[in-house]
């Protein structure tokens, strides 16, 4: 088989990020959020070209489970319930080598679009059907 195969993948669930180690002695530390907003499943990167759908809220989301598949992938399943995602070596390999220049189109996209990369919390004082700043009881 053609192609980078890995020889150490390791989780790091308290830092949450990916450790992943290829044959030709390339090193990569990938972030869990990384991970999850380039996930290459159809959810998040459609059908085609200009259909992919922008990763909100993923700061804090981690790896729950790391699945073999066959010999030439993983499946990686996320703490958020993403668990769709075929991730290849050679998909993998990729992450690392793009991780800066992916990055910071991913945190510009967010920039443009005024979303978050942290879950969105109800704001404090803005309760629906009540005015004023009471709390519910």
């Amino acid at each position: 088989m053609k192609g980078p195969h890995p020889t150490e993948l390791k989780l790091h669930q308290v830092s949450r990020h990916l450790e992943i180690a290829f044959d030709d002695g390339r090193r990569f530390d990938l972030p869990c959020e990384y991970l999850r907003v380039f996930s290459p499943s159809a959810e998040v990167r459609g059908h085609g070209p200009g259909q992919e759908v922008l990763q909100t809220g993923k700061r804090e989301v981690n790896i729950a489970a790391i699945d073999p598949v066959g010999v030439y992938a993983v499946k990686l399943v996320f703490t958020d319930g993403h668990d769709t995602g075929i991730y290849s070596w050679d998909y993998l390999y990729d992450l690392g080598a793009k991780k800066d220049s992916n990055w910071k189109s991913y945190l510009a996209r967010i920039a443009q679009d005024g979303a978050s990369r942290d879950v969105e919390a109800p704001k404090p004082g803005h309760h629906h059907g009540h005015k004023g700043g009471g709390g519910c009881s």
